[in-house]
């Protein structure tokens, strides 16, 4: 009786752990690994400059320069992001060369900027290169703008 017990249990628990394996694998998609096509790498260099175009465009409604002025900025971001790129796809020995590579490539890309615009700017401009530059909430209050804008126009 002992017998015919453990092997009922035994039966149930291994069909019990089956289902569950089964239940595991219907929801998986097959992968399949391949190497990225031209056109896949051309459209993903397309996306990444409208991106930093966008990025670069939204911190510059933040700054309190003239036309002018910002587009001598972004011209200068353009240039850095470039530049870092470069830094960032050499070879260098150590990765330590490469991080000093970069902070020097941020302490002295700047440095003309400094006589043309104004020190709040500059600090602006500081934040950005360290990653500190929150572009959500610009997002926010331009889609703010855009709704009051859009109110003002139904009030009238």
């Amino acid at each position: 009786m002992k017998k015919l017990v453990l092997l009922i249990f035994a039966i149930l628990m291994g069909m019990n752990i089956y289902a569950q394996r089964q239940r595991g694998n219907m929801n998986r998609i097959p992968e399949t690994n391949r190497e990225p096509t031209e056109q896949d790498i051309a459209k993903r260099e397309r996306e990444m400059e409208e991106r930093k175009e966008e990025y670069i465009d939204n911190f510059l409604t933040t700054l309190e320069s003239d036309e002018f002025q910002k587009h001598i900025i972004k011209q200068n971001i353009n240039s850095f992001f470039e530049a870092k790129i470069v830094i960032i796809n050499a070879k260098f020995e150590h990765y330590l060369d490469r991080i000093k590579a970069i902070e020097d490539l941020e302490n002295t890309h700047f440095k003309e900027l400094e006589e043309l615009i104004s020190e709040g700017d500059m600090t602006k401009i500081k934040e950005m290169i360290k990653g500190k530059f929150d572009e959500k909430e610009v997002v926010k209050k331009k889609k703010k703008k855009r709704k009051n804008k859009k109110r003002k126009k139904d009030k009238d």
